[in-house]
């Protein structure tokens, strides 16, 4: 199902991304059927039902856009950028499945549904992320995703790194401690800059890798995606803050409950929102070099500041 923009998208970029969230959604559908084999004695059917719930449950698929759009901007065909994107948004929801753990977020809804822990059993949310991060990998590996092997090796390596220690589970490791440790503001920078920044910079970096752009146009999506994430992640405590449970889908005012520090709870409501602001002016402005093929990457910089989800 396509996920429900903010009203304030343009038309262009609402019909672009509802048209990718479709694809996606079609491609973790086609990769998740559930099937009994006739040999097995064992309920795998179950752990597919609990991959699929924590999946095919909607959401913006922000991940998979930016990188479709970035491999558009190297005339990569669209079947390989739909398999690295798919891919990618597999490792974003096993992370999410995983994140709402007791023993993580411990979380009860995520886009307005129970969560995989409280759906199934915490036990099989566990299994369905390890298996939606491994068969990220085993996506990415085939030929079908590129047929140049060397693409596939670093376009493999670049994704593992940004969900590794050194990337997004990191950045979560850091989010667990700051329940008990006070981070100022280039500690939270940090934290979001790993736990959320990663995997947005590899979705640009991912379309440049299948594209085989130049040094130069990668450090410009490079920069382009340092400044999305972090405009992306004030726009998430923001959200906490001023926003709904029935606009997010999740649980809001987490962070001030479990005292946390955030980008919010340091600079202030209007500084937080100037401060997105210039980050998504900052991330346009690294596009300078880039014709018309750039306008929707441009545009969504916007809607992520805007967002009421």
């Amino acid at each position: 199902m396509a996920p429900n923009m903010n009203q304030d998208i343009s038309t262009s970029l609402n019909t672009a991304m509802t048209d990718v969230a479709d694809k996606i959604e079609a491609e973790i559908n086609k990769h998740l059927q559930i099937e009994q084999p006739e040999d097995s004695v064992i309920s795998e059917p179950k752990l597919i039902q609990a991959m699929r719930h924590g999946s095919l449950n909607g959401g913006k698929r922000l991940r998979p856009f930016l990188l479709m759009q970035a491999a558009n901007l190297f005339c990569v065909s669209e079947a390989s950028a739909l398999r690295a994107a798919t891919a990618l948004e597999m490792i974003h929801c096993y992370s999410l499945i995983h994140d709402d753990l007791p023993a993580m977020d411990d979380d009860d809804l995520r886009r307005g549904q129970p969560t995989v822990h409280k759906a199934y059993d915490e036990a099989t949310a566990i299994l369905a992320g390890d298996a939606l991060l491994t068969m990220a990998f085993e996506l990415s590996s085939h030929e079908e995703t590129h047929a140049n092997p060397a693409i596939r090796c670093e376009w493999v390596a670049a994704l593992a790194k940004a969900a590794g220690p050194h990337g997004m589970v990191g950045g979560q490791m850091i989010d667990l401690e700051a329940e008990e440790t006070t981070l100022d503001l280039s500690g939270i920078t940090r934290l979001q800059r790993l736990k959320t920044g990663c995997l947005i910079e590899v979705a640009c970096q991912g379309g440049a890798i299948l594209g085989q752009a130049s040094k130069a146009q990668r450090d410009a999506l490079r920069g382009y995606a340092h400044d999305l994430g972090l405009a992306f992640q004030i726009a998430d405590d923001l959200l906490d803050v001023e926003s709904t449970e029935e606009e997010t889908g999740k649980k809001v005012g987490k962070d001030a409950d479990r005292g946390k520090e955030t980008f919010v709870s340091l600079l202030g409501v209007d500084r937080a929102k100037a401060q997105a602001a210039l980050l998504a002016e900052q991330a346009v402005d690294h596009l300078s070099d880039f014709d018309h093929k750039a306008d929707l990457l441009r545009e969504v910089a916007q809607f992520i500041v805007n967002r009421r989800s």
